[in-house]
């Protein structure tokens, strides 16, 4: 029997069913006040958000009104602005672990960027936990800030570095962290995310290996909670840390999620103020995390921008970006395609909204400056990648990234710059 045609609905339901789905990218660019200007006589088209992203006007305002109407330092004041401020400042404590869905606001430690937050398990955990003969396994993927603070550990204490290699697509196969892990390993730490080919990395499924051998596992995160939802007790991470620049924050504030039975067992990273429960000259005690790694006046105003950052982009929804970002993946790898002097660098079947390539006769430099005379800001160089570009046999790459703001136009345009590019190299 074939059911019967339901009744077509009125128009106003479709649309009010619609909406939902729909991803005003377009509308969104008008909360970015930054992105209302011309470059060289063009409008700006921003194709370097995995670099940093730019802020929308909630984040500005929200910046500039506590600056204006609430700010003293925080923790140790009891006049009325301190206390304001303290709570406008743990507020956001807890809008991070909302975000993250940590368990507790006890695991979230602010840091000055995501690069401190690496180097602060580098220099607590790994001091206190690592000996020489233990081995790190890192990816060939890594961006320089989760390679240095291991070679500066590797020197120190002894330690081996091994590297799990990528395929010729500059994906990960579980195959090989498997081959690469050993009674020996302590650590693994990997990108969620690369921010030069734009892979995303199987960190599930490392994690369970990484736990199965007994180590534990860091995430740099940096690209990973721009591009999608992160459930840091889902995954089961014993760190992960990010940015706020990245993910349309200010510069300046990085985050550090720790389990708290591992972040108790740590020491402090840094002395100072606020860290401490109580000091006299011949000892000192400290207080329990996050304050023991929060050591001296934090960044408290780009604190309240992050917590507007993170408001701004829930708002919308985790998953609608990742979708439309997704969206905006496909179309410009198949409009990049058919230029015949391109080729994308990172072909994995997972990836996030990075296209790195090359183009034949033309230095990344050139393209970018090409780009940027018809008002198109990309990445040109090596990303803070330089052992994933010798892998690749490549100086650098031009990487376009994209973002909430980016649209089909965006793309576009740049498919027409880089026809000019291919027009003046031939």
């Amino acid at each position: 029997m074939i059911a019967s045609k339901p009744a077509a609905a009125p128009a106003d339901e479709l649309f009010a069913c619609a909406a939902p789905q729909l991803f005003a990218a377009q509308q969104y660019r008008k909360d970015f006040p930054i992105l209302s200007q011309e470059i060289h006589g063009h409008p700006l088209i921003y194709l370097d958000s995995a670099a940093s992203a730019q802020k929308p006007r909630m984040v500005i305002e929200a910046m500039q009104r506590f600056m204006e109407n609430d700010y003293a330092n925080i923790h140790r004041g009891v006049h009325e602005l301190s206390v304001r401020s303290t709570d406008k400042f743990e507020a956001v404590r807890e809008t991070v672990r909302r975000f993250i869905n940590a368990a507790s606001t006890n695991e979230i430690i602010f840091t000055r960027v995501g690069t401190e937050a690496i180097n602060l398990v580098a220099s607590s955990w790994g001091r206190k936990f690592l000996k020489s003969g233990d081995e790190i396994l890192i990816t060939a993927l890594e961006h320089h800030a989760n390679i240095v603070p291991w070679q500066l550990l590797r020197a120190e204490l002894g330690l081996k570095l091994r590297i799990i290699p990528i395929t010729k697509e500059g994906d990960i196969r579980l195959e090989d962290v498997k081959a690469a892990l050993s009674p020996r390993t302590k650590l693994v730490a990997v990108a969620h995310v690369s921010n030069a080919l734009g892979t995303i990395l199987p960190i599930k499924e490392i994690i369970t290996l990484a736990h199965a051998q007994g180590a534990l596992v860091l995430i740099d995160g940096c690209q990973g909670v721009v591009h999608m939802p992160v459930d840091v007790r889902d995954l089961d991470a014993d760190f992960y840390v990010f940015t706020g620049h990245k993910l349309y924050g200010p510069t300046g504030i990085g985050v550090l999620y720790g389990k708290f039975d591992v972040l108790k067992q740590m020491p402090p990273y840094q002395g100072g103020g606020d860290m401490i429960a109580s000091v006299t000259f011949e000892e000192t005690t400290y207080k329990d995390p996050p304050h023991r790694f929060e050591a001296g006046t934090p960044p408290i105003v780009e604190v309240i921008g992050l917590g507007a950052a993170i408001d701004y982009v829930s708002n919308i929804g985790m998953s609608r970006i990742a979708q439309h970002e997704t969206e905006l993946l496909h179309y410009a790898t198949e409009k990049l395609q058919r230029i015949n002097s391109l080729k994308i660098l990172g072909t994995a079947p997972k990836k996030a909204g990075v296209i790195s390539f090359v183009m034949e006769g033309a230095h990344p430099h050139d393209i970018g400056t090409i780009l940027d005379r018809q008002g198109i800001a990309i990445r040109a160089g090596h990303h803070c990648a330089q052992p994933l570009m010798d892998i690749l046999g490549v100086p650098g790459t031009a990487r376009a990234s994209f973002a909430l703001y980016t649209t089909k136009d965006d793309v576009n345009a740049l498919v027409d710059a880089l026809g000019k590019v291919q027009e003046i190299f031939g």
